[in-house]
């Protein structure tokens, strides 16, 4: 497979919220690497054993699940230690592993925003693609300009996979995912907008790119931790119109 460009991110502080219930934390970060680029075409193809139609273009119409899949063969190909195991479609991240991972949703932010403090690392006709371009379909990473950090796309193109749960009271196992796509208008396209899908839907556009990282915990590190998505998950009021349905 080809190799996958990863980007070392020193540590630092970064701040989240929570618009439903409208609180807003920090997060302190340990160093971490994370993609250069979101996942190809060509390197899912690769792994797959495929010809990729596009091979520059992000990897897109697959589910959370698959992109989880995909981390744990690319980490065997390389003879590191995968981060995931799975039961069904529960899964567990073995914090503790060196091997390709979805970024948490703080490491992700943190990545994008390179130090900037406001909805873009730039303009985003310089580094973003939007529904303003007029393109019909995602586009060859790397045609835009980099973050900071030299990272491409994290704004625009495709939207991001990340590790965590969006919002568990509401929407159960949604995931998150970041960034702003291709199709979508301007005010969308935020270092700070959150959206989400089931573990196994997909869309034409959302990608992902992985991090690698491991941290001496158990079912915590970067952000995230089992102890408070039990506590997300927690609600005992009436489900609002709207709410996923409880099963």
């Amino acid at each position: 497979m080809s190799d996958i460009e990863l980007a070392r991110i020193d540590g630092g502080v970064v701040g989240l919220h929570d618009s439903r219930r409208k609180v807003r934390w920090s997060v302190e970060l340990a160093p971490f690497e994370i993609g250069v680029y979101p996942v190809t075409q060509g390197q899912l193809g690769e792994m797959l054993g495929e010809t990729a139609r596009h091979p520059r273009r992000p990897a897109t119409d697959l589910s959370w699940l698959r992109a989880i899949r995909f981390c744990n063969a690319a980490s065997e190909w390389e003879g590191l230690d995968p981060a995931y195991t799975f039961d069904g479609d529960d899964v567990t991240w073995h914090v503790d592993a060196d091997g390709y991972r979805l970024p948490t949703e703080a490491e992700w932010e943190f990545a994008c925003r390179a130090g900037s403090t406001g909805p873009h690392y730039g303009p985003l006709t310089e580094v973003a693609w939007t529904s303003a371009d007029g393109v019909t379909s995602p586009q060859d990473v790397g045609a835009k300009l980099p973050n900071m950090h030299g990272l491409f796309d994290t704004l625009g193109n495709v939207w991001e996979w990340c590790w965590d749960l969006l919002d568990p009271a509401r929407y159960r196992d949604y995931r998150v995912f970041r960034g702003g796509g291709f199709a979508d208008d301007v005010w969308s396209v935020r270092a700070s907008t959150r959206r989400g899908g089931a573990p196994r839907m997909h869309h034409d556009d959302v990608g992902f790119r992985v991090a690698r990282g491991g941290f001496d915990a158990v079912d915590a590190a970067q952000g995230w931790s089992a102890h408070a998505d039990a506590e997300r998950a927690s609600y005992d009021g009436p489900t609002p119109p709207g709410w996923t349905p409880r099963r």
